[in-house]
């Protein structure tokens, strides 16, 4: 099978945890392209969807093998973990 790109919104929210607040992954959301995935994260900057961070992430996979390519990170705001490696 060949390899399929996704295009992946991956909100976060702040958990109090322990001594500190942990900053957490929430349900990630498949769209359908990656003008979807932008319009969704112009709503969290806007107010519309209340998170406290997200990211649109285009990502390469194929299921049948188990492959993934490295994550293409396309957009975000509010806060999110680190990126760079």
């Amino acid at each position: 099978m060949a390899l399929e790109e996704r295009i992946i919104f991956q909100p976060y929210t702040w958990k109090k945890g322990g001594r500190r607040p942990v900053l957490e992954p929430g349900t990630p959301i498949a769209c359908r392209d990656a003008e979807e995935g932008l319009r969704r994260l112009e709503k969290v900057r806007s107010g519309q969807i209340s998170v406290d961070g997200a990211q649109v992430v285009r990502i390469a996979v194929d299921d049948e093998a188990g492959d993934y390519d490295e994550p293409e990170y396309l957009g975000s705001v509010g806060d999110v973990p680190d990126t760079e490696r």
